[in-house]
């Protein structure tokens, strides 16, 4: 019989998961709320693969109940969990992989995603960040709303503080975000790794248990002693 420590630990587990697929996807879905900020550092596509990830661990997690209440010769379920389980790992290195490769060049990268925004979207930007362009005062800055009023305001700008220009807060922000990110997203893994472990285990213990019963059985019921 699978031991209540061994069962302990994959119930555990188990339960870890699922808060790692509730998390990852409702994460995802709030993420998405209109913030020009938050929208500007999390794509779409990165929101969507942050869907699926969690769409996927839950699938996985409702696989591993299925799975668990079978009887014990019944192991068809662990195994297709394992197989669930290996893709699950995949899924969070590539997605984990993306993001921390993202922060290696944050400056160059969000320079990027400036000049693709909108004047409005700078507008609104410099206004809640209190910065006028991206690396000084001249480059991709927009005149108007609330904070950059006029091109002698922006010249007045002190060189010295890097907080001016909006370079520093932006990739400030998205630094705290992404690292966040991709430590959580990771941490996953080590989830899904355990749980994958702890599933072997409780496959090859409870193909044990049958190889025993069929030898009691052969032996007439009267074990080993």
């Amino acid at each position: 019989m699978v031991s209540k420590r061994l069962m302990g630990v994959w119930v555990g587990l188990d339960i870890l998961l699922l808060a790692a697929g509730a998390v990852a996807l409702a994460l995802s879905i709030v993420w998405r709320a209109p913030n020009v900020l938050m929208n500007m550092v999390l794509s779409n596509a990165d929101l969507t693969a942050g869907t699926i990830l969690g769409v996927a661990l839950l699938a996985t997690f409702m696989i591993s109940v299925a799975a668990i209440v079978q009887r014990n010769h019944v192991t068809f379920g662990l195994v297709i969990l394992n197989y669930a389980l290996v893709l699950d790992a995949i899924g969070v290195l590539i997605i984990g992989t993306f993001v921390w490769f993202f922060t290696l060049e944050e400056r160059a990268n969000f320079y990027k995603l400036w000049k693709e925004a909108t004047p409005a979207t700078r507008i609104i930007l410099q206004d809640q960040l209190k910065c006028c362009g991206y690396f000084n005062g001249t480059d991709v800055v927009e005149i108007g709303g609330n904070f950059c009023t006029s091109e002698a305001f922006v010249a007045n700008l002190s060189a010295e503080d890097v907080n001016n220009f909006c370079v520093t807060p932006i990739t400030g922000f998205a630094d705290v975000t992404l690292n966040n990110i991709f430590t959580t997203v990771y941490g996953y893994m080590a989830i899904v790794l355990c749980l994958l472990l702890a599933s072997l285990c409780v496959i090859k213990k409870r193909q044990e248990d049958e190889r025993f019963k069929k030898i009691d059985a052969k032996r007439g019921g009267r074990g080993f002693v």
